[in-house]
């Protein structure tokens, strides 16, 4: 398959950006060592001893690399370097030493305006069955919503060895195959895919379990901006249809920030107060093994990612079908879980 970005196969663009974060990170994981940027366990934690902390970094200077040689400079690529020097630095200060909840969503609150008004990345307008919505003036803040919101769920995520990580890059590779089907490989999210696929790649084998080193926030941020970034520039002018592409594809993050927002404030909590009780350590309590879980997540992405395909390509009826079925086994799930609220336990 000969799909060229500047006249260089995709193939080549994911294996250097690939090797360059997977021969990055030996050195990475000594730097987080030596400056003490390390996951310490605890009672909420899955791992048992220290880990370094800082493996995101490789994917961005991966990234950066893919940018230098592979990205055309434009005001909205300058917008997105802008904002992830930005996501970077705020997620390497806090896997040094934690930031506060609010002190790191000012941190991206600052990023999504960059990205919106320096970038002019955002959604300009919605058509739902037939229906133009000029968004006008909500148009920037839903689009910084879009990007704190992909930001914060990917974040959420990262709590089992190679779960963040895999799940990108499914989101990566699904919206590279729509580019390819729709005929929209010169754009620039389709270019920016490739780059992030081979870059989030390289990370993998040294972070699927057991894991070598975490990704950190530096990571996990930074995978959640540049997916709200290829969302907002795959579908600047939204239809309802193509709008809720992303959704699909990251129905299962979402749906987890979602129910951990409503878990806490049942609860009383504060929404930004950690726990252990995600999709995916509910999952874990029974498989028993990180590995299962992380595939089994896996493969729901993947499935959510097939449809949200066929649903870009026009088989829009067969895929409602089968979102809806699947939605409806997720949360089946979920009900028989502690997700929300702790089912009593029976004595016998």
């Amino acid at each position: 398959m000969d799909i060229t970005v500047n006249g260089i196969n995709v193939f080549v663009i994911i294996l250097i950006t690939f090797l360059t974060s997977a021969i990055l990170i030996p050195f990475i994981k000594d730097i987080a060592i030596h400056i003490n940027a390390l996951d310490v366990p605890n009672k909420r934690k899955i791992h048992k001893k220290p880990m370094p902390r800082l493996g995101g970094l490789a994917i961005f200077l991966s990234f950066l690399v893919g940018y230098m040689f592979f990205a055309p400079i434009t005001t909205q690529m300058i917008s997105i370097l802008i904002g992830s020097f930005l996501i970077i630095l705020l997620g390497i200060i806090d896997d040094i030493n934690p930031l506060k909840p609010t002190t790191k969503l000012w941190g991206q609150l600052l990023v999504a305006f960059i990205l919106v008004f320096f970038g002019k990345i955002y959604i300009t307008e919605l058509s739902i069955f037939g229906w133009n919505i000029d968004l006008d003036i909500w148009a920037y803040p839903l689009s910084m919503f879009i990007i704190i919101g992909c930001i914060n769920s990917i974040n959420l995520i990262d709590g089992l060895d190679g779960l963040a990580a895999g799940s990108s890059v499914i989101y990566f590779i699904t919206i590279a195959i729509i580019s390819i089907l729709l005929g929209r490989i010169n754009d620039l999210g389709f270019v920016l895919c490739i780059i992030m696929i081979g870059s989030t790649l390289g990370f993998i084998p040294y972070n699927f379990n057991p894991a070598s080193i975490f990704m950190g926030d530096t990571g996990s941020m930074f995978l959640g901006f540049m997916i709200s970034v290829i969302a907002l520039l795959g579908f600047k002018t939204a239809t309802f249809t193509s709008f809720i592409i992303p959704i699909l594809i990251l129905f299962i993050p979402i749906l987890d920030v979602l129910l951990a927002i409503l878990r806490r404030l049942i609860k009383g909590e504060s929404i930004g107060k950690p726990d252990k009780e995600h999709l995916h350590h509910q999952l874990l309590a029974r498989t028993s093994s990180v590995k299962k879980t992380v595939i089994i997540i896996y493969i729901i992405n993947i499935l959510f990612s097939f449809i949200s395909v066929l649903y870009a390509i026009g088989h829009t009826d067969i895929a409602i079908i089968l979102y809806i079925l699947l939605m409806v086994i997720v949360l089946i799930f979920i009900l028989k879980t502690d997700i929300l609220y702790k089912h009593k336990k029976h004595l016998h």
